[in-house]
């Protein structure tokens, strides 16, 4: 909804041969060595950028941007003449500016008392202007969303959510997103943001130099802002910063569109279709679910009844337990056309004893030698606060000589298994090691986490060319997009509610008994509660279910979503909701994830097991759920979103576009019919097709 004014701004369709052209900009704080400003300054046309009564235009495609260098203020004048807010001045002032100067396609200036540096130009369209730092300080900056003209928030958790700018959930205590903030690097899955202005207008933020970047959020007026952050740290190499601004259309994916745009034209954007061409064993994702087996059905015998129940494709992960998954079985399920692959993590280590899980277990030498330090050279705590996260750097250094990554994967495949899930690697959470053994920055943890799944999935991991892998990761970031084949995580807006409705720990601290135990531990054997048993709001002690509410309301509610990572990377990769979030956890979400899967063209994950009362239900619905989707995905999982809409002012009618209409999905999350579409139900047609309609309510239970 347009919160100024009260009307549906229903977006139109976003297509990229169709679309009108978006004005770029782009700021980047990464200033080129040696860099010798021109002698002229004062008014000044060089290629375009003038400098005129103090400040910088820049004709860019769409219009002009004017930069005010003692603020960092930005506005754009479109060329229909409207004036836009890009940014406010920055938080923290810079300082007063030195000289600006204009030198080939572009213009440079000075903050000579904060040790900054700025350059503008122009490239593919977009206007760059680039800050360096020569000392450790922070940039409070861009200030966005202040346009009078902005409705909407677009902001990347998991999938993504576009935020009226004046909904009272959001800018409540309810939501907890106001005095929030955000690591771009770990927290959100794309480095982008966005507002929505009204009237086919956008800005699109970027920020490629994600780390140590962070975005804000505070509430003006009853009105959603955002306020980016970026360290510059010389000791961790992120003395650069970069940010693109990008007016746009104003479609809700409109951001999406832009870092699309970026990774291409930067050579960073993956193509599942290649990856097919290189494996293909990863075809094998088209048009399947993912599921975790435990018990029986990590055996032949289960894998034989799944396929008898017409269930064509899987993805089946296990974990490297005491029962792993046997020759025989990964034979099976290969027979079956169906993925097998063991869980892994090379992240944690920890002593051997009875509860250690066999991942954290590494030969002699690697913990507490390869922990990460921190800097007052205490070990980084790993999973759960037990025993320490493992350097990434470490690994590097002795993997020529030790072969330790080489040999766990190995091990861990030799049943036949081509396909393997690595936790933690892609997520995000990067680390600054301080030992002097093995100093890394974060932005070396992530080359070497980028290094060693590119192994994995080119199959020269123990330094010869074995078979290459189908390669999964937990929740990830886009910049492991061209490494990856899927992602168990990024599909999920996770909000912070849910380690508490997950662990039990609302109000006591971990060390204390659970103050709330709906959710379910990790017994019986076989069939764990925390990923088997069903929960529902009302299962909450009564003081813990409004917060459970507005959990789930701030991930799931329809009104909000928007398909941010699949406009971005549909077809690079497939993203799936976190494995400890099965379609089976969330009764009462089941209707409104099932949609979203086949709107988004994503698959949904389950828990199977022969142990599980609710087994027969769980399998109906995952037999029923994938024979609708197969088809779809088949055709649509390597194509492009094309299109995003909201087809009525309520948002609870959408529809998507993959290709040039491979495939158009059109789903209703509302009560009433719409347009001949019952309420909870979807349609789906393939190119030259009729539409094909499932109401999952019929389906599940």
């Amino acid at each position: 909804m347009d919160t100024n004014s009260g009307k549906s701004s229903i977006a139109r369709p976003l297509r990229r041969r169709a679309r009108r052209p978006l004005l770029v900009l782009a700021v980047t704080t990464a200033l080129a060595a040696g860099l010798t400003p021109a002698a002229t300054a004062g008014p000044a046309h060089v290629a375009g950028v003038r400098v005129q009564n103090g400040r910088v235009e820049v004709p860019v495609a769409g219009g002009t941007a004017t930069i005010d260098p003692a603020t960092l203020r930005i506005d754009a004048r479109t060329d229909d003449g409207h004036t836009l807010r890009v940014s406010d001045p920055a938080a923290d002032a810079p300082g007063r500016p030195g000289r600006v100067t204009t030198s080939g396609r572009g213009a440079q200036w000075s903050y000579p008392a904060r040790g900054l540096r700025a350059q503008v130009r122009v490239e593919h369209g977009r206007l760059l202007v680039t800050l360096t730092a020569d000392r450790d300080t922070t940039l409070a900056w861009p200030v966005t969303g202040s346009d009078p003209a902005s409705s909407a928030l677009q902001l990347p958790r998991g999938e993504g959510l576009s935020l009226p700018v004046g909904d009272p959930f959001w800018n409540s205590g309810r939501a907890q997103l106001v005095g929030s903030e955000e690591d771009m690097a770990s927290q959100l899955t794309l480095p982008a943001w966005g507002y929505t202005l009204g009237g086919g207008r956008g800005v699109s933020y970027l920020a490629p130099t994600d780390i140590d970047t962070s975005l804000g959020y505070a509430s003006q007026s009853g009105r959603l802002r955002t306020t980016a952050k970026h360290t510059f740290s010389g000791g961790n190499a992120t003395r650069v910063y970069t940010v693109a601004f990008a007016l746009t259309d104003g479609s809700p994916v409109a951001p999406a569109v832009d870092y699309r745009h970026w990774l291409a034209e930067h050579g960073q954007l993956g193509s599942l279709s290649d990856k097919i061409r290189r494996n293909p064993e990863t075809d094998k994702l088209l048009g399947a679910f993912h599921a975790y087996t435990w018990g029986g059905d990590r055996t032949a015998a289960g894998i034989e009844h799944l396929k008898s129940l017409g269930i064509d494709r899987l993805w089946l992960g296990y974990d490297a337990d005491d029962a792993p998954m046997k020759r025989e079985d990964v034979a099976a399920a290969a027979k079956a056309g169906y993925l097998v692959g063991p869980y892994d993590s090379f992240a944690n280590g920890r002593d051997k004893g009875p509860d250690t899980p066999p991942n954290s277990v590494w030969p002699d030498g690697v913990y507490p030698s390869f922990c990460v330090r921190r800097a007052d050279g205490t070990p980084q705590p790993g999973f759960h606060q037990q025993g320490c996260y493992l350097s990434s750097q470490a690994f590097e250094q002795a993997e020529q000589q030790r072969h330790l990554l080489a040999d766990r994967t190995r091990s861990l495949v030799a049943a036949g298994a081509s396909s393997y899930f690595l936790d933690v690697d892609a997520a995000g959470e990067l680390f600054r090691d301080h030992d002097a053994g093995h100093p890394m920055t974060m932005a070396q943890d992530r080359a070497n986490r980028l290094a060693r799944m590119g192994r994995l999935t080119d199959g020269t991991y123990d330094g010869t060319r074995s078979k290459p892998l189908v390669l999964g990761s937990e929740s990830a970031g886009a910049w492991a997009n061209q490494v990856l084949a899927f992602d168990h995580g990024s599909g999920t807006p996770v909000d912070g509610r849910l380690w508490p409705m997950e662990n039990g720990h609302f109000d006591s601290a971990p060390d204390q008994p659970k103050d709330d135990t709906a959710w379910g531990g990790y017994m019986p054997q076989g069939a764990p509660d925390t990923f088997f048993k069903p929960v529902r709001v009302g299962d909450f002690t009564p003081e813990h279910r409004a917060a459970v509410a507005d959990a789930l309301k701030a991930m799931y509610d329809p009104a909000y979503r928007v398909p941010l990572y699949e406009t971005a990377l549909h077809g690079s990769l497939i993203n799936v909701e976190r494995w400890e979030l099965p379609f089976g956890k969330l009764p009462e979400e089941k209707t409104t994830r099932a949609l979203l899967a086949m709107l988004y063209n994503t698959p949904l994950n389950f828990v199977l097991s022969d142990k599980d009362r609710n087994d027969a239900q769980n399998v109906h619905e995952l037999a029923v759920l994938q024979r609708y989707f197969a088809p779809l995905h088949r055709a649509a999982g390597t194509k492009e979103l094309t299109s995003f809409d909201w087809l009525t002012s309520d948002r609870t009618v959408q529809r998507t576009v993959f290709g040039d209409g491979t495939l158009t999905v059109t789903a209703n999350f509302g009560s009433a019919a719409h347009d001949g579409l019952p309420g909870g139900c979807v349609d789906a047609a393939l190119k030259g097709g009729k539409p094909q309609r499932l109401c999952p309510a019929d389906v599940v239970a």
